[in-house]
């Protein structure tokens, strides 16, 4: 198994609000989310050697990636 940081969306924070009240129901990154939530990433996750620490999933930095190049951040 993959040694892959957990991606829990509903945690609440212990100040701020959490996340789904940050974001309206309709932002790009929701729809971003529910995209790459679709994919098979499968090959992607399975040539993950796995060695040192926990690194963040594969899903997680692809929906970070499309976000941004959708918004022009980079």
């Amino acid at each position: 198994m993959a040694n892959f940081r957990t991606i829990d969306r509903q945690t609440g924070y212990l100040l701020p609000p959490s996340v789904d009240e940050w974001l309206p129901e309709k932002h790009l990154a929701r729809f971003i989310v529910e995209v790459i939530d679709g994919l098979d990433l499968g090959r992607l996750s399975g040539a993950y050697r796995g060695s040192g620490s926990a690194s963040y999933h594969p899903r997680m930095l692809l929906g970070l990636l499309v976000y941004g190049y959708a918004t022009g951040t980079f």
